[in-house]
């Protein structure tokens, strides 16, 4: 009866990662057709390249940046920016979240605001930012964070809420302190809901930083983007989406290794 289960099992895993194999295959084709019909409608002239660009057009310019290498520097100023502003986010999302849970009534008085100020379109705040801060560095963080901040909190301290109130009592009955509770019970069981709000934030930071990078950058793939389509430079507004798609997704695969890590 064990060898016919392990058999069972062997061939379950054997068709499961034959189904992995061809699901794989069949995005990048689908990928790969996608990319020939697009070139070939802008090579027999059934779309204007010049407005819709093109693959081969998309590679030339990346080329083109590559030998230069000025688009590391765009590259790396728009990841260095999302990476500060993601570590803010992580670290004021789990304080606020903390200090919510703490206090019931902090949580009561605060909660209508963050749902406000998480529901509020950021992209309206980039010109108050502007004014504020100055056209720097500093005004693409701060509009990075608060693209993800609030919702982080918010998730975080939902989170923190339905934690086990049976493991509450228990340290509380063994003299515990609140103290305790956060150190050996909330913050140790919360740590795949941090990793899973983290894989969310990542990509909300990328968005405000190129929100930022919109309205007060001289460098990075949102600027990039701003500019082509000022100049008419197509090649280089789509080269910079494709760029920040492939960045997103790294990142994405980034956490979620982590988050393998840890699971284990």
């Amino acid at each position: 009866m064990k060898q016919s289960e392990t058999l069972a099992q062997r061939e379950f895993i054997a068709r499961q990662k034959r189904r992995q194999k061809a699901v794989c295959f069949y995005r990048l084709l689908l990928l790969l057709i996608l990319l020939v019909f697009w070139e070939a409608c802008a090579r027999m002239d059934i779309i204007n390249d010049f407005i819709f660009s093109s693959p081969f057009r998309v590679v030339r310019c990346f080329y083109d940046m590559l030998v230069d290498k000025s688009i590391f520097i765009h590259i790396g100023i728009t990841l260095l920016e999302t990476l500060v502003s993601f570590g803010l986010v992580v670290v004021i999302g789990i304080i606020g979240a903390v200090l919510l849970w703490s206090s019931k009534s902090l949580s009561e008085v605060l909660d209508p605001y963050l749902v406000v100020l998480n529901s509020l379109p950021k992209s309206a705040l980039a010109p108050i930012l502007i004014v504020w801060l100055g056209n720097n560095v500093r005004t693409i963080i701060v509009a990075a964070v608060s693209v993800a901040v609030f919702g982080s909190i918010l998730t975080l301290h939902n989170g923190f809420q339905s934690m086990d109130p049976d493991q509450v009592k228990l340290i509380y009955s063994l003299g515990g302190t609140q103290r305790d509770v956060l150190l050996k019970v909330l913050l140790p069981g919360s740590v795949p809901l941090i990793i899973s709000n983290m894989k969310v934030n990542i990509g909300l930071c990328l968005v405000g930083v190129i929100i930022g990078e919109f309205l007060a950058a001289q460098a990075g793939l949102g600027y990039l983007i701003i500019y082509g389509s000022q100049v008419f430079k197509m090649d280089l507004v789509v080269m910079s989406i494709v760029i920040l798609c492939a960045l997103s997704a790294f990142l994405y695969q980034g956490i979620a290794a982590v988050e393998g890590k840890v699971g284990k």
